[in-house]
Formats: C-alpha cells, sequence, structure tokens
C-alpha cells in the first residue's frame, strides 16, 4: 500500500500539491482540500425495507474482470481513487521523515540474511531463507544434517518485472522428485501453481490455472490434487492429474455455495483428505492413498452446527469435533475402516473453557493445543493414555504447536514468544521430553525484554464478563495517563489474538506509547464459547467489548480518553467502523485497514466471494427479517451520522477479493461530509495488490510504518487542537 519510494520532505510536498485535486489557502498556509464524491441515489428495498446509497457507483460492475486485471477499472473509479490517495498523500506529508524513520527501524530489527529451522523429511531437510536486500525467500533443501544446498524456488526471480507476486504454499512430493508452489501475482487471491521436477531443475509445462493456494501431492506421487477457484472467486471443485501434466479429472464438487473446501494428505500418508466447511457445519471426506484415483468416501454427513476435522494415526482416525455439546471440542476416534459418528469414542473428552484448536499426530503421540484465557499451552499423549503439558508461566504469551514432517519420528516442534520476548524455537522429544533450542529469533539493532513489561488486564464488559487485555509498555513509560495508546482487535470468525512478539510495533512502543490488545468475543480467547457470544446476533458483545477494553485502561490509568488509536482490519475493520459511530469520543484516530464496513450491502450481493459461506458468521438479510434489522443496527458505512469523529485512516487494495475496494471508499465517501469535528477523514488504495497489502517484506514494513506515522500524527494534531 506504501509509495515504493521515499522523497524528501519539500520534494514530497510539491508532489502532493501537484496531485491534489485542490488546495485552499488559510492564512499564509495551504491546506489539501478532499475530493469530493459525487452522489447518485440508488433506492434498494429489501424484505419490505428501503435503503438508499449514494456511492453504489464505486462498486465497479465488471469487479471479477478487475480483481484478475486491475487495469479494467472504470475510468471514474479510478480517477477518485487516485485523487483519494492524492490528498492522503497531502495530508501526511509531515509525516514522511516520521515513515521513513520507522521504516528505518523495522528493517534494523529484522535479520536480513535470516533462515528457518530446517524441517528434516526422508534423506533431505528443507528450508527458507533470506538474502541480504531480498524482498522474498528463497525456498531449499539440502542433505540431512548437512552438506550441499540446493535452491529450489527464488521467489525474488518469479517476482521480477511484477508489482506483486505472492507464494502462497510449496510442497515437495513424498518421493523428493518433485516441488510445486503456488503463485499469486495479482493480490486477487487467484492462484497458478507450478510444478518444478527437481532432477532436470526444469518447470514442467502446463501450470494450474485459476486455484486457490493449497494443493496435495498423492502419497505415491504420481498426482497431484488441488481446488478450483470460480468466476465469483469462490471454491467449488477438486481436481486430480498426473503431476507431471495430463488429463484433468473432476474428484469433487461442492454444490452448497456456502462451504469452503480443501484438500490435503492424512499425518501418516493412508489417506488423501477432501474438507468441506463453513463457520458452523463440516464434512469431510477420504481417498486411499494407495488407490489415489478412487472415488472419495465420507466419513460423517454434514449436520448443521456440528464440526469436525480428521487425521488418521496409523491403525485409526482421529476426530476433532464439538459433537454432543462440546462447545470447546473433544477428540474422539474411530475404526480405519468404519470412521461414521456411530463408531466415535472419546478420546480426550470436553471440557469447558479448554478449546482444544487442533492436533498434530506422529506414529506413537497425539500432541495438541488447547487455549483458555488469552493463553496457550500443548498436551502430549502417548497411546497408553499418559499426558503431559508443554505450558509457560507468564502473564501472556503465546505457544504455537508446529509438529512434524514425518510421522515416524518422536520429535515435534514449537515455537513460544511474548509481546516482549522475541521467537524461541525448539525440537521436542515427545518420549524423552528433553527440548533442544533451535533457533532464537535474532533483532540486529538491539533487544532486551527486561526493558519491557508485558501485564494481562481483566476489562468487565457490559455484562460482567472479563476481557482480557495484553498490555506491552517500556518499563519508563509511565502508567499516569499521560502517554499515548494504541488498542489493536478483531473479534470475528473464531480467531484468537494471540499475545506474540512483533519487531514493528516497538517503533511505537520505544517512543513512549503503550500498545494493547484486546480478546473480545468473536475470537475464541477463552473457547469456542467465546466466539458463539460473539457471532450473529451477539455481534455487538464484540463491539462493546472492545469499549469496555478501553474504558478499563482509563480507568486503570494506563490511557486517557482521546490519546487512543484504535485499529483492526479486515473483520477488525468492522469493529473500527462499529466503536467509531458508538464510543468516537474515546479516540484520538482510528485505523480501518481493509475494513469490511458495508456489512448490509456485501452480505446481500450472493456474487461475492464470501458473502454465502459467511451468513452463518453474520446473518442473511436477504431471508431473514431479524438479521437485516440487527446488522442494519450496526453496520459501519449505514450508521454512518453527524458526528465528532476521530481522524481516520481506511486501507484497502484494488485486487482484494475479501474486503473489496469499494467498501473503504464508499465509507470514507459517507463520513467526510458527516464528521463534525474538523478531524481529516484519509483514504489509501493499494492499486498494486489485495487483502494483504505489499508482498515484499520491506514494502510492507512501510505500510506499518505509515499506518503507525498516522496514529502519531493524529494523536499529536488532536492534543493541538484540544
Amino acid at each position: 500500500m506504501n509509495r515504493r519510494e521515499f522523497v524528501a520532505s519539500t520534494a514530497a510536498t510539491a508532489l502532493a500539491a501537484a496531485a491534489s485535486p485542490a488546495l485552499a489557502r488559510s492564512g499564509a498556509q495551504m491546506s489539501p482540500v478532499p475530493p469530493v464524491a459525487r452522489k447518485i441515489p440508488v433506492t434498494i428495498t429489501q424484505l419490505g425495507r428501503t435503503r438508499t446509497d449514494d456511492y453504489q457507483w464505486m462498486k465497479d460492475d465488471n469487479w471479477q474482470a478487475v480483481l484478475r486485471d486491475p487495469t479494467l477499472i472504470k475510468a471514474d473509479v479510478k480517477e477518485h481513487l487516485e485523487a483519494e490517495n492524492a490528498y492522503r498523500e497531502a495530508m501526511l506529508t509531515s509525516t514522511l521523515p516520521l515513515q521513513e524513520q520507522m521504516f528505518e527501524e523495522m528493517r534494523g530489527r529484522i535479520k536480513e540474511d535470516d533462515s528457518s529451522v530446517p524441517r528434516p523429511d526422508g534423506p533431505w531437510e528443507y528450508y527458507t531463507r533470506f538474502n541480504t536486500g531480498d524482498q522474498h525467500p528463497l525456498y531449499c533443501r539440502r542433505p540431512r544434517g548437512g552438506g550441499t544446498e540446493t535452491i529450489l524456488l527464488d521467489a525474488n526471480q518469479l517476482a521480477e518485472g511484477k508489482a506483486y507476486s505472492d507464494i502462497s504454499y510449496v510442497e515437495h512430493s513424498p518421493d523428493h522428485t518433485l516441488y510445486a508452489y503456488s503463485e499469486d501475482a495479482q493480490g486477487s487471491e487467484v492462484h497458478q501453481i507450478y510444478i518444478r521436477d527437481l532432477v532436470t531443475g526444469e518447470v514442467l509445462p502446463d501450470p494450474i490455472q485459476s486455484a486457490y493456494g493449497g494443493f496435495a501431492f498423492s502419497p505415491c506421487s504420481r498426482w497431484i490434487f488441488w481446488t478450483n477457484r470460480n468466476e465469483n472467486g469462490r471454491p467449488d471443485k477438486i481436481f486430480r492429474r498426473p503431476a507431471r501434466g495430463g488429463e484433468t479429472t473432476l474428484v469433487y464438487e461442492e454444490t452448497d455455495e456456502g462451504m469452503f473446501i480443501g484438500v490435503g494428505r492424512s499425518s501418516d500418508d493412508a489417506f488423501i483428505l477432501i474438507s468441506a466447511e463453513n463457520q458452523e457445519t463440516s464434512e469431510a471426506r477420504y481417498i486411499p492413498g494407495d488407490g489415489p484415483t478412487s472415488e472419495p468416501q465420507i466419513i460423517a454427513e454434514r449436520i448443521v452446527g456440528q464440526r469436525y476435522d480428521v487425521d488418521h494415526w496409523g491403525d485409526r482416525w482421529v476426530i476433532r469435533t464439538n459433537a454432543d455439546d462440546s462447545i470447546d471440542f473433544k477428540i474422539v476416534e474411530a475404526p480405519t475402516a468404519s470412521p461414521d459418528r456411530s463408531s466415535w469414542t472419546d478420546l480426550v473428552a470436553h471440557s469447558p473453557g479448554r478449546f482444544i484448536e487442533g492436533i498434530a499426530l506422529v506414529k506413537d503421540f497425539i500432541a495438541r493445543q488447547e487455549r483458555a484465557d488469552a493463553n496457550t499451552k500443548i498436551v502430549i499423549r502417548d497411546r497408553a493414555g499418559t499426558e503431559h503439558e508443554i505450558a509457560v508461566d507468564e502473564p501472556a504469551y503465546a505457544l504455537s504447536l508446529a509438529g512434524a514432517s514425518e510421522f515416524e519420528t518422536t520429535t515435534m516442534r514449537y515455537g513460544y514468544n511474548s509481546p516482549s520476548t522475541p521467537t524461541s524455537t525448539y525440537d521436542y522429544d515427545l518420549a524423552t521430553r528433553e527440548r533442544t533450542l533451535r533457533k532464537v529469533q535474532e533483532v540486529p539493532s538491539g533487544h532486551d525484554p527486561a526493558d519491557y513489561v508485558v501485564e494481562r488486564l481483566n476489562a468487565p464488559a457490559e455484562d460482567g464478563q472479563l476481557v482480557p487485555v495484553t498490555v506491552l509498555r517500556r518499563r519508563t513509560t509511565p502508567v499516569d495517563g499521560s502517554a499515548p495508546l494504541l488498542l489493536y482487535g478483531y473479534g470475528s470468525y473464531g480467531i484468537p489474538m494471540a499475545a506474540s512478539f512483533s519487531t514493528g510495533r516497538l517503533s511505537l512502543v520505544d517512543r513512549g506509547w503503550i500498545y494493547a490488545i484486546a480478546h473480545i468475543r468473536g475470537g475464541s480467547d477463552k473457547g469456542w464459547g467465546w466466539f458463539l457470544d460473539g457471532r450473529k446476533f451477539k455481534k455487538k458483545n464484540t463491539f462493546t467489548d472492545f469499549t469496555a477494553a478501553a474504558d478499563h485502561l482509563i480507568a486503570r490509568n494506563y490511557a486517557r480518553a482521546g490519546k487512543i488509536v484504535a485499529q483492526g482490519g479486515s473483520a477488525g475493520g468492522l469493529l473500527m467502523g462499529a466503536v467509531a459511530n458508538m464510543r468516537p469520543e474515546l479516540w484520538a484516530g482510528i485505523i480501518g485497514q481493509v475494513p469490511f464496513v458495508d456489512v448490509i450491502n456485501t452480505m446481500s450481493d450472493t456474487s461475492l466471494p464470501l458473502t454465502p459461506p459467511e451468513w452463518p458468521e453474520w446473518g442473511n438479510p436477504l431471508e431473514d427479517p431479524e438479521a437485516y434489522d440487527y446488522m442494519m443496527s450496526y453496520s459501519p458505512y449505514d450508521q454512518v451520522a453527524p458526528r465528532a469523529y476521530p481522524a481516520i485512516l481506511a486501507t484497502g487494495g484494488l485486487s482484494d477479493p475479501r474486503v473489496t475496494y469499494w467498501e473503504p471508499q464508499k465509507w470514507v465517501a459517507k463520513l467526510r461530509p458527516a464528521t463534525t469535528s474538523g478531524n481529516p477523514v484519509l483514504l489509501k488504495i493499494n492499486m498494486e495488490a489485495g487483502h494483504g497489502g505489499s508482498s515484499g517484506r520491506f514494502d510492507y514494513l512501510k505500510e506499518v510504518a505509515h499506518d503507525f506515522a498516522f496514529a502519531v500524527w493524529a494523536v499529536e494534531r488532536g492534543w493541538e487542537r484540544a
């Protein structure tokens, strides 16, 4: 989303002035004038309810084609986006030195020639590494235990001449003779899958087109399976073809547009697995590994409201499920020959409040990752049922189970970090319980965890629930309300916000800021029930939890109203829009990254990629009047009204298939004439990327620096105006 280069402040001022639609003279100073979006009212009647949308014209009628080729965008839409970008650049000209300084700080905390810990598999070990100065990684292997390196893929060469290039997934064939990788060359998440012959080094002809990022080789290495992405950007079919090229065969077609589908292999390579799921329902099928052209067989028929995912443990199925009212999930097992529900028996019983997030299998052990009270632990279980834990005694931290690349092993990998502590990577012997430290994240510019304080607060919500809040600050930063604070939140889809380490946020914290994460409902930070209490007709809990976190931080003297910047992205951008409407007085600024703010219109448009799959999360406003009314009552775009809004920065990507560019564009167009505060409303559209922003690691840091510089600017500007 960032400019490719930083320029001197005076040059930037001149460029911004030239690009800006207009400049107004105020005394002796020139101040940028924002573009004014024309209004073309469109009346929409739905379920007997009527709404008017003045900015529907910003949605390109040919948006499917635009996602794949942004040059096709309508001229008037492009012109307006460019004017918005120019206005934002002009408004933030004074922050350019700070942006550049923050970027250099962030880059200085990255080990530029870094590499991952190799993952052993058979005679080889596979890893990624970076060369100094490179934007993208090299994917490599070497003989197990050391030896001459082979570069399997240089993503920098693949990205040459492209504004965007992202490798979403890589996998070597089980016999180690092929290497496949999927590239998104637009940010639209439409992938091509390439296969390289590791004997000749050549990339095979006829790459797979219009695919999702993931794929799987058959255990025999002769076939490759992948998920098709249709013209509406949804997964609809699983295909198979010979790995070295040949005729494509349809393996599975999902008829429910509301389901996501994918394909992979079981941990023991006994089966190829096909999954279909949405936020509340799932179903799985299997194909024998020794018969990869067989028809898929079902594990258990889907039941609305029941989820399960499946793996195979040598002689039995192991299934994680919320069946039998197991809200926080349990683990069951079933015989290989009869995996249906009638054969399920409990292996790890349900325990309320202990959310089983996932499992990893090797021959004689199961590891599972559990989450409770916004922290994680790893539990190891052997075939006899004996269990032990890997846990950490700190107020806030993140353990992440990375599993193993081989089935015949007693070693699994996990990572540990905290908001103040860089990541440590361990290999753990499941039998002897010995751990080996394989890597500690280096911060080349220097970092001492003792210079920081990590705290866990519990903010009382409106209904009495306690919302965990993780706080990071320098030890020297006073807790007297004088420090500016950035409060981050998400709160959707059951995705938790880990209390993890980030080198980027230190550029705020080292400037005397306090950084806080609100572990609000809608995520699974306190279990799956925490998610269920923040979805559909309980969605407003997500928003009031966030404002409760802000109020608690103010009450505890960590912050002061009007000196807090709120930040969230995607569905977290919905949160930003909602709290801007609900409690505008709390914030000096709001950063809505790729914000999902046009809720009613988006969830009523069945052509959009995520609309049918997300009705279980938000409700269906096309068929359910109650869902329509509830969503309308919080939809940020629809609830914009004359208020004293804080400074707002909305960001987006032209090729984003998840939150389309017109959502932040429309939101800004409606906010700007509505705000009564005089605070600016800014839009930043990356014309060369999608949902995740820039693909290069340094370009991405420039985006982070831009947003943090806006936060500093918003706080300083707000207190200058006060």
